[in-house]
């Protein structure tokens, strides 16, 4: 009997790990003009100076954290170097469904010494945190830049925002330096911050924009150079994908995902090379696989706000308004045992952030000669795709529509 593997032939990939998401390239392309910023506004470090703040925004897949990661390995490299500069700390932290505590508890528990104990999990405030953290970094000293990954899931976002940037003027730190570095898929994300914090940051905005087909056509060149053999692929096919994606969300890393998909299509009908049909069926696969994950990636809430849109519109009353949603939401968070967020403005909020992800179609009511906006809200996908990724990633219901209905009732 046969081995299951024995008619494996030859693989189209030289190197599959360039075209999956954790790899960091040595060359960032396509992205001059973003690092030329990031470098004027974290110069001051390497005088011994306060670091500025920096904002970095951009959809998902246009280079923020690879620019982030590349510019503060340089930033590290030229410190050692230059006499003036102190010894320098990167601290990176994604604030997705974290709360302020539990981010400052984690940077303590990174700065502690090794025979320390780690700083609690309960029984202590946020305030005893920040003074724990304060402290710690005094004890290490010189400057430390603090990378804030989606910053805008972070809940009460706006009050680490303003104590860290004020440690020094408030005397908790005189020997250490700190800076915080946010970064955050949503343009809307700073107008949400009250006026004082704005006023203490008074942050470095970095935009990063989508990608066009040109650039993404580069990147994904060199990306298959790296990452499929000699003759595997048509330059047609690396520039179908980058055209699909440029199209679609001007994200290299769909561009990257259609490559790496198009080629195990193309492997698993033992095709000698990489060809368009293969791109653009993988289209469909990636498509799929993305709307889920993008789904998954948001907050804990938001996926909460984006079930309750969800069961509305299945039971046909849809579009609807941020109140009705509201309700819905917060019998679908005590269910699942969370603790609901109270304010009809924070599940606006959301509702904002799901019509610019595109989950939902925003539809504005005309108020009369009362004057005023008011909107209504419908879902831009099934149902049942949110309810399959909703239960799952709870991880407290099935996934079939009967089992999540029965959340609401």
């Amino acid at each position: 009997m046969a081995g299951l593997f024995e008619d494996i032939g030859d693989t189209l990939f030289e190197n599959k790990t360039v075209l999956e998401e954790e790899y960091e390239p040595d060359n960032i392309l396509e992205r001059d003009d973003e690092i030329e910023e990031y470098r004027h506004s974290l110069k001051d470090v390497l005088y011994g100076r306060n670091p500025s703040n920096v904002m970095l925004y951009g959809k998902a897949g246009v280079g923020k954290t690879a620019v982030t990661t590349h510019v503060l390995d340089e930033l590290q490299h030229a410190a050692e170097q230059q006499d003036a500069a102190d010894d320098l700390y990167v601290h990176r932290y994604n604030c997705n469904d974290e709360t302020v505590f539990s981010a400052v508890r984690e940077l303590v528990n990174r700065l502690l010494p090794d025979h320390a104990s780690e700083f609690p999990k309960r029984g202590l405030s946020t305030g005893n945190a920040l003074k724990e953290l304060y402290k710690q970094l005094e004890r290490v000293g010189g400057t430390h830049l603090v990378v804030l990954d989606e910053i805008d899931h972070l809940e009460k976002a706006d009050s680490l925002l303003y104590e860290l940037p004020r440690a020094r003027a408030n005397d908790h730190l005189e020997d250490a330096k700190i800076g915080i570095i946010g970064i955050s898929n949503n343009y809307t994300f700073r107008n949400r911050l009250s006026a004082k914090v704005k006023d203490t940051l008074q942050e470095d905005e970095i935009s990063f924009p989508t990608y066009d087909a040109n650039e993404l056509r580069t990147i994904l060149h060199d990306r298959a150079k790296k990452a499929l053999v000699e003759d595997g692929y048509d330059d047609s096919a690396v520039a179908k994908a980058a055209a699909l994606a440029a199209q679609d969300t001007g994200s290299a890393r769909q561009a990257i995902d259609l490559l790496r998909k198009g080629t195990e299509i193309a492997e698993r009908e033992d095709a000698g090379t990489v060809q368009d049909d293969h791109i653009g069926r993988a289209r469909e696969e990636v498509n799929r696989g993305r709307l889920r994950d993008k789904i998954a990636d948001q907050s804990l809430h938001a996926r909460h706000v984006l079930e309750a849109v969800a069961h509305i519109e299945h039971d046909g009353d849809t579009p609807v308004r941020s109140k009705k949603v509201m309700a819905t939401y917060q019998q679908i968070a005590e269910k699942r045992g969370d603790d609901p967020l109270t304010t009809l403005q924070s599940i606006r909020n959301h509702l904002e952030d799901l019509q610019m992800l595109g989950f939902l179609i925003r539809n504005e009511v005309n108020q009369g000669q009362s004057g005023g906006r008011s909107y209504t809200h419908e879902l831009d996908m099934d149902p049942s795709v949110v309810f399959k990724r909703a239960t799952n990633s709870t991880n407290k219901a099935k996934s079939d529509r009967s089992d999540s209905a029965a959340i609401i009732r």
